[in-house]
């Protein structure tokens, strides 16, 4: 997918890309241990996971604030999102 965005815009797109898979990476990283835990210690993982992400987006407008990085990374990190629904089962 990242190369995907990189052929379709460019190197900003390449960098928006990059970091919703790192993001992505670090949240199933951090989700995944605790798929089982109480409720309490879940949820705490799964916001810590969603913190990450929207920390993905503050990096991704400081480091290239532009359309096709931002394009880029919510057109990768979206199907990763609905991937992880079937990865962590």
């Amino acid at each position: 997918m990242v190369v995907a965005a990189t052929l379709l815009g460019g190197k900003p797109a390449a960098i928006g890309g990059g970091v919703a898979l790192l993001a992505q990476l670090w949240a199933v990283a951090l989700l995944r241990p605790r798929m089982r835990a109480p409720n309490p210690e879940f949820m705490a993982r799964w916001l810590g996971g969603m913190g990450i992400r929207l920390l993905g987006v503050g990096v991704v407008l400081i480091v290239s604030a532009t359309l096709p990085a931002l394009l880029g990374y919510l057109g990768v990190l979206l199907p990763l999102l609905f991937l992880e629904t079937r990865f962590l089962r």
